[in-house]
């Protein structure tokens, strides 16, 4: 197999590192994620008001050809920027899997037609499942 053929060939891990099925735990924007509060008025700015069903939406909303998941944006940078407590990302971004290995293997498997792909968001719990699994075993 030439690395032409090989979606890892560029990966720090192997496709056995990701196959099964995985759950990243409280990776996805929730109904408490943190939010900044003014200290003067005790009250949550208007702009990191938002809802799962907003954030949902907007994550869905990004028209790319990798599905996006919504994730909860720091503190810093909802008061730094004005932003909204959340920010759409790729469902297997570096921020929900952990790592950039995991990010850079999952993409490897999505792209590649000899892995089938599919991954559950839960905004209640904040929990990503994604699965991975040979084509010719699905």
């Amino acid at each position: 197999m030439t690395s032409d053929d090989d979606p890892f060939h560029d990966c720090e891990l192997d496709p056995e590192a990701i196959l099964g099925t995985h759950t990243f735990e409280d990776v996805l924007f929730t109904d408490e994620t943190e939010t900044p509060v003014n200290v003067l008025t005790g009250e949550t700015p208007a702009h990191s008001q938002a809802t799962v069903e907003e954030a949902k939406e907007f994550a869905a909303s990004i028209d790319m050809e990798t599905p996006q998941i919504a994730l909860p944006a720091s503190v810093e940078s909802q008061v730094e920027t004005q932003s909204k407590p959340y920010t759409a990302a790729a469902f297997f971004h570096f921020k929900a899997t952990g790592s950039l290995a995991r990010h850079r293997a999952y993409h490897a498997a999505y792209e590649s037609d000899a892995f089938a792909v599919d991954f559950e968001a839960d905004y209640e719990s904040g929990d990503l499942t994604i699965t991975v699994e040979r084509a010719d075993e699905s």
